[in-house]
């Protein structure tokens, strides 16, 4: 049995499910059955993964099973479903934390490594913290708390450069980069704050142009969360729009049911629109104590993405298990270690 770590108090995706939606953000499950996927959408629309937590979980003798009950590596399982893509987040000097640590560059390139040997695309999430950066939280690193605006900048391009260099090195620059992780409030506040557009901008940029000079085919998107508030979005793109800021992709986290999925799709679609930019969904997630209603929900994203012209729709963390974390929104039986029916949502849209 795997080593009982302490539990890890992870209450972001709380703050991101949909209850209720916006004006116009409602629509029947009979409305999303009707929607067409365009071909162009359709083609090459990628189905992906986050699995940051997987080194920590096999280095404590977690492991995983398929449908059938039989223990088989992760990877493998997952393009069963057809999965192709996995998403890695990366802290700034992550403590040993089994849960909420690790993530160095180093480990991170390491099983980026796995990942394209299983002939799947990476996506690199800085969250531009030590532990967890989200949209109630956008923390610097430690070693930068103190830092005034300029000192900061400097930091930032150093540290983008360095970290992206160690992922060319190892063979496995990304296809996409987050520039921070879910960062409606900005980064590395309060010097990075949205109520700071000007610095905040700076720091993206800085980052943005680092990854170009290392990595020039990477994709490099901004990510918001909660895009059932369209103002929000509309506040944070036309700051950074208006500040010269520079991006290729605009992703977004949402974790809401199957009713509001066509509703927040079309927010993506609308705001992503707006500057002529590609848009996907870089994170999903349901209960996995109500698998039909999570697996439906995965389901009306997916056809609302497709029929809108969205990229993509990555589902976060998927493989975790109790004890490891308790964390209940993952798509893993923590009892058989066998995928719960929220994976064949990856297959029926």
């Amino acid at each position: 049995m795997p080593r009982n770590p302490a539990p890890a108090r992870i209450s972001r995706r709380t703050l991101l499910r949909a209850t209720t939606a916006t004006a116009g953000a409602l629509a029947t499950a009979a409305a999303l059955a009707e929607l067409e996927t365009p071909a162009h959408a359709a083609a090459g629309f990628v189905k992906g993964v986050d699995i940051s937590w997987v080194p920590q979980m096999e280095a404590r003798g977690y492991s995983w099973k398929n449908a059938s009950g039989q223990t088989q590596d992760l990877l493998s399982i997952l393009k069963g479903y057809g999965i192709t893509a996995v998403r890695l987040r990366t802290f700034v000097n992550p403590s040993g934390d089994p849960a909420n640590g690790h993530c160095a560059i180093s480990e991170v390139a390491a099983f980026a490594k796995r990942v394209k040997a299983a002939g799947m695309s990476i996506m690199l999430d800085y969250m531009f913290g030590d532990t967890w950066n989200s949209v109630g939280v956008q923390n610097p690193p430690a070693a930068w708390k103190s830092m005034g605006y300029t000192q900061m900048l400097t930091a930032m391009s150093s540290y983008v450069n360095q970290t992206i260099t160690v992922m060319k090195t190892n063979g496995v620059l990304p296809t996409w980069v987050q520039i921070g992780n879910e960062i409606n409030s900005g980064i590395c506040r309060p010097v990075g704050s949205v109520s700071s557009p000007a610095q905040m901008t700076g720091l993206l940029n800085a980052a943005y142009n680092q990854v170009k000079a290392v990595s020039p085919n990477s994709t490099v998107c901004i990510h918001l969360a909660q895009p059932q508030k369209y103002d929000v979005m509309t506040t944070f793109f036309s700051r950074f729009a208006a500040n010269g800021g520079k991006w290729d992709m605009s992703v977004f986290s949402s974790y809401g049911s199957a009713d509001v999925a066509p509703g927040i799709v079309d927010n993506m679609r609308k705001i992503s629109a707006a500057y002529g930019k590609p848009f996907l969904q870089s994170e999903f997630g349901g209960r996995v104590d109500r698998a039909s209603s999570t697996r439906a929900a995965l389901v009306a994203y997916t056809k609302a993405l497709k029929a809108a012209g969205g990229q993509g729709i990555f589902y976060w963390e998927p493989e975790c298990m109790s004890p490891f974390t308790g964390y209940n929104m993952g798509a893993w039986d923590s009892a058989s270690k066998r995928p719960t029916s929220i994976m064949n949502g990856f297959t029926e849209a």
